[in-house]
């Protein structure tokens, strides 16, 4: 632990740098790890099967009622399609797609940023260690010849720990922005999928009424 604050603490101001867009970065997993792998995250097997039978059953009353139940994105968006059957097919259409318009966005959300933390991060690095090497050659400039050696092997150290800090940042925004991306694409695949099968369903039903 000494090892880290002694670290810290001698790689200079880009060090608080790199820590203020290390905390935004904690800060966007956290918020994003919740609300995609917590809050929009259901059974969506048992979610769809159950949904199809009240749909099969023509009750679109509790259907609505089930789908009102979850926050979560899928659900929300078959709801708004499910308020507007008995409709035409293309007032159904219309109002699954706004509804799918206004959700996705919430599920991409801030996520590219950590992609770009996680840039930012290395470059902030590699320019502390720019700067503390051209500081560190400047004292040797101007240093004595017995001094030299041990004033630019410290500089040099010094300027490593920024560059080291920025990978220890960038890395872990890079494995989030991955994690959280392709759950992202599998809930955006999820909605696309179960939008059809309502959709399809549901002027399924109403043919089938209207033949009878």
């Amino acid at each position: 632990m000494d090892f880290i604050v002694s670290s810290f603490r001698s790689g200079g101001p880009f060090m608080y740098v790199i820590l203020l867009v290390l905390i935004s970065g904690i800060a966007i997993m956290v918020e994003r790890t919740i609300f995609i792998l917590g809050r929009n995250r259901i059974d969506t097997a048992a979610f769809m099967h159950r949904l199809l039978d009240f749909i099969q059953q023509k009750n679109i009353r509790s259907a609505v009622e089930f789908c009102s139940i979850s926050n979560a994105a899928l659900p929300k968006v078959l709801r708004a399609g499910l308020e507007e059957a008995g409709k035409s097919p293309a007032e159904i259409q219309n109002a699954l797609e706004l509804a799918a318009l206004a959700e996705i966005p919430k599920l991409e959300k801030r996520t590219p940023y950590l992609a770009t933390i996680a840039n930012v991060s290395t470059l902030l690095g590699l320019l502390g260690t720019i700067f503390g090497l051209i500081t560190s050659f400047e004292a040797v400039a101007t240093a004595d010849a017995s001094m030299k050696a041990t004033l630019l092997s410290g500089g040099i150290s010094q300027a490593m720990n920024t560059t080291a800090f920025g990978l220890i940042s960038a890395i872990p925004c890079m494995i989030a922005y991955s994690v959280l991306q392709e759950k992202t694409n599998e809930l955006i695949d999820e909605i696309n999928q179960n939008v059809a099968r309502v959709y399809s369903k549901l002027i399924l039903v109403k043919n089938n009424s209207k033949g009878k």
